[in-house]
């Protein structure tokens, strides 16, 4: 090869490793911006003392659980938009099936998972089988999904208060308000790690991931490779329901009610997340690993913006600009 050769190669070989790792490089800026520029005591920077990291974290176990869901279903090149309504329906649920219908913990976390995953069915197939525009059944899906939040509450937050006795609810389920490891780590965050890791395992090597890709990549080509497309699709919209639910119950269990209005905004941060995790909105190209980093990035930003009494208009407005900037080096990411 000469040298002529070498240097187009070798530029191409930095910009993959550049984009593939954006959300990691995105991260460490932050991490050293909220150093800097971090109110200290006693010389020792707020930003990094252990009870503020483990809250960074916390902040996002519920953004991130829902965003890894989410990050299945960019792959294939759909969007989920009902996810943030199906946390409020799952958190609802928690609360009435454990104190009003006096349910165990772990008969009510079931069912309310059963209905977030089959949910989520019922989207994929309304997509992927009648062909409806995932944006448009997801959006109804949002409504649906909200109403009936509202039905199953009578249009009111149900309280959850622990006890043994009628209308209180088993003392089993306050334990995701807690902290596990000598009280440091939050219940929530080892949640969202389990789920975080299996995610990983399993989009790395599983055939059902391969197919997930290919789907993305090409779905006429996968197709035609005899991949289950459509089956595959219903399941990753399965799955997205599945992961929205478990964030509301973890909502619930967190905050003591369920709220037909908890979660609203949700799913904006949790596909931004995934824009600046590095998954093409395309579908086709992403990870788990760089949307659980993405995850991380806005919650550190957050936390960094409210350390500096930086008011939430503005908050806002830098929020939206980092994923602008996000979304815009997708944009130049080289195609494969």
């Amino acid at each position: 090869m000469t040298v002529t050769e070498f240097l187009p190669t070798r530029r191409a070989a930095v910009a993959d490793a550049f984009f593939r790792f954006q959300s990691l490089f995105g991260l460490v800026l932050v991490f050293v911006a909220g150093i800097v520029f971090s109110p200290a005591h006693d010389g020792f920077p707020d930003f990094l003392t252990g009870g503020n990291l483990f809250n960074i974290v916390r902040a996002i176990a519920e953004i991130g659980i829902i965003a890894i869901g989410m990050t299945f279903v960019i792959l294939v090149g759909g969007i989920d938009l009902s996810v943030g309504a199906v946390l409020g329906l799952a958190a609802v649920g928690s609360a009435v099936l454990l104190v009003e219908n006096g349910l165990g913990v772990v008969p009510a976390v079931l069912l309310v998972l059963a209905a977030g995953f089959v949910f989520g069915l019922l989207q994929g197939v309304a997509s992927a089988v009648f062909g409806i525009q995932a944006f448009i059944v997801t959006l109804a899906g949002l409504q649906v999904a909200r109403g009936l939040a509202r039905i199953w509450s009578g249009g009111q937050g149900v309280q959850i208060e622990y006890g043994d006795g009628p209308g209180e609810a088993p003392l089993t389920f306050s334990l995701l308000g807690e902290r596990t490891f000598n009280g440091l780590v939050p219940i929530p965050v080892v949640i969202f790690a389990i789920v975080a890791v299996a995610a990983i395992v399993f989009l790395r090597t599983s055939a059902f991931a391969r197919h997930v890709y290919a789907i993305g990549g090409n779905e006429k080509a996968a197709r035609l490779s005899g991949v289950a497309v459509t089956r595959v699709k219903v399941l990753v919209y399965g799955l997205s329901g599945l992961l929205a639910a478990l964030a509301g119950i973890i909502h619930a269990g967190q905050l003591n009610q369920g709220s037909p209005n908890d979660g609203i905004g949700y799913e904006l941060d949790a596909i931004a997340a995934v824009v600046i995790g590095g998954t093409a909105l395309s579908g086709g190209r992403g990870s788990v690993s760089g949307t659980v980093a993405g995850a991380l990035l806005l919650s550190m930003l957050n936390n960094i913006l409210t350390l500096n009494n930086v008011e939430s208009n503005v908050q806002l407005l830098i929020k939206g600009l980092v994923i602008v900037a996000a979304a815009g080096l997708q944009r130049l990411r080289p195609t494969p």
